[in-house]
């Protein structure tokens, strides 16, 4: 059994762990990308992410649409923080699985960021080689699954065990 905490400890926790996960997410992104196959910029990466809100002008908004794609970013890490939180209680597997979880948890995010929101979005959908498929699904595991999944159980572990 699950033990609740209280709503305002609730909502800092689900605060840090998608700023943990937004932070790393955001992070291997700019490492892959830019620093190891140099195929854009920081600055790219992060309009492209307001083009999801401001189509293709968002790469002609310079610094602010940039920093507008940031902020939309942590928003959607912190969604997907508090999605994976606030189910925890409920589903027995998260909680004896926290690693296959988390993996299973960032290919999840992987779908539905690529098959349902980017679609829907300013951004349209992407191009699907096997690379990008492979280098995404591999940056949501590991930035954004497992951290989401590994923070939770840990902040649960105490309440789990009373």
């Amino acid at each position: 059994m699950v033990k609740l905490m209280s709503p305002f400890k609730s909502l800092k926790t689900v605060g840090v762990i998608g700023f943990v996960a937004g932070t790393l997410d955001i992070t291997g992104a700019i490492v892959v990308n830019v620093v190891l196959l140099q195929r854009t910029s920081m600055l790219r990466i992060l309009q492209s992410i307001a083009s999801g809100i401001f189509g293709k002008s968002a790469y002609a908004g310079g610094m602010e649409t940039a920093l507008y794609g940031l902020l939309f970013h942590y928003i959607i890490a912190t969604s997907w923080a508090a999605a994976y939180f606030f189910v925890f209680p409920i589903i027995p597997f998260f909680r004896t699985q926290k690693m296959l979880s988390g993996l299973l948890y960032g290919v999840v995010v992987w779908l539905v960021m690529n098959l349902v929101v980017l679609p829907l979005s300013n951004v349209g959908q992407g191009h699907f080689t096997l690379q990008n498929v492979l280098i995404g699904l591999g940056i949501l595991i590991v930035c954004i699954g497992l951290p989401i999944s590994l923070i939770t159980h840990k902040y649960y572990l105490p309440k789990i065990t009373q």
